[in-house]
């Protein structure tokens, strides 16, 4: 060919760190905690209920906005969590997983020239879904506890500062990956109030919202008053259920917001599997009866405290983390200058996969010399990975002595 095989606009992109650390942990037979799925299966119930939908031959095209016992069900949550009371046929749309409802928000509200604050790091979809749509990213940095800090932070002068008349959109993820950040309610108010003032919306990826630690409270931003009409919340099964591979997703808000979204994810998807969306609906209903939200967040708050005595134990302090089903380890103890030699380097020669944060940045200078493990997993793998991370340390105290 005499041109480039690939569009300007996908050209940047490459291959993603994940999927080498992915490879690369195949390969040497690591113990993986770094891409975030779990290892183990999600509730028997879960899955019995799809097996139904299938043999009820509930197997052609659903409708594109999602099946109605869905929608139904994610308003029903909605109004159980006393968030608010939402019409579930104008104001819920099911996509094919949070990344199809992310990016169909972006290319449905984002204009070429548009400006979207983005909070750095990110979660990686975020970047290249703005690039695809023409906007022009505007980031705010997320600073690791320091000074008396107890968590994440931002300037608000930076926040403030990011603001411009061209600002047609805010990317907000809350709980936080990969930094486990839960934006507290003064957060959110500052980011409301700036939201407001400047006529932008919010797109604001809650994937973890079941998923919070320590006392921290997962606030929807789209409860804050005068936020409703200006925020697409974005949410999926597969966090939750530990059912990644289903790709049930879905986005919550006004029925203009949503009528934009939907313009976009008709052409993108069009729909999401329909035996797969009766589970989901089973899933959502039962949940709000069966206790599995406690006995959920239980099991994550164990797994993760496990794997941050770990990391301890082997001179990885950990930061801490308020949701999601990532940690942070400060690596500085370890030598390396950057976090990918490190986590090449573990993945390789210790046989435990993280990631390098990094990867969630646009700018690359003044990074804290970190490593993002994933916690969703059975005691038996973060056991198998102390088990090599102790004697990668003990080596290494060996050779210093």
């Amino acid at each position: 060919m005499t041109t480039a095989p690939s569009a300007e606009r996908v050209r940047q992109f490459g291959t993603t760190i994940f999927a080498e650390i992915s490879a690369l942990a195949v390969q040497c037979g690591a113990v993986n905690l770094g891409q975030g799925f779990p290892d183990f299966a999600g509730p028997e119930w879960v899955k019995q209920a799809a097996a139904s939908a299938i043999a009820a031959d509930a197997n052609q095209y659903a409708p594109y906005i999602g099946v109605p016992r869905l929608r139904e069900a994610i308003a029903a949550t909605w109004q159980a969590h006393d968030w608010r009371t939402i019409d579930p046929q104008t104001e819920v749309t099911v996509t094919s997983g949070a990344t199809e409802a992310l990016f169909a928000a972006v290319q449905a509200l984002v204009n070429p020239g548009d400006e979207v604050i983005l909070f750095e790091p990110f979660y990686d979809a975020y970047l290249p879904d703005v690039t695809m749509a023409g906007g022009v990213p505007r980031l705010v940095r997320l600073h690791p506890p320091s000074n008396g800090q107890t968590g994440w932070w931002f300037d608000p002068a930076e926040l403030q500062a990011a603001f411009s008349p061209r600002t047609r959109l805010v990317m907000l993820n809350t709980p936080h990956n990969p930094t486990g950040k839960v934006f507290r309610r003064a957060e959110l108010e500052q980011i409301a109030e700036l939201c407001q003032t400047y006529d932008v919306v919010v797109v604001s990826d809650e994937v973890y919202d079941q998923l919070v630690f320590a006392g921290a409270e997962h606030i929807p931003i789209a409860t804050l008053p005068g936020m409703w009409e200006r925020t697409l919340t974005i949410n999926s099964l597969g966090k939750t259920f530990s059912l990644t591979g289903w790709k049930i997703g879905y986005a919550v808000g006004p029925a203009h917001l949503n009528a934009a979204l939907r313009a976009a994810h008709q052409w993108i998807t069009f729909a999401t599997a329909t035996p797969l969306q009766f589970a989901a609906a089973a899933a959502l209903e039962e949940a709000l009866h069966n206790g599995y939200y406690a006995q959920f967040r239980a099991e994550y708050t164990a797994r993760y405290r496990l794997l941050a005595e770990i990391l301890a134990s082997v001179d990885l302090p950990v930061l801490p983390t308020e949701g999601s089903y990532f940690l942070m380890a400060d690596i500085s103890s370890t030598g390396f200058r950057n976090d990918v030699a490190f986590c090449r380097f573990l993945t390789q020669e210790v046989g435990v996969a993280a990631i390098p944060p990094s990867a969630f940045y646009a700018r690359q200078h003044d990074l804290p010399l970190l490593a993002r493990f994933c916690f969703a997993k059975r005691n038996e793998t973060l056991r198998a990975a102390q088990q090599r991370l102790l004697a990668w340390r003990q080596h290494q105290n060996a050779q210093d002595g």
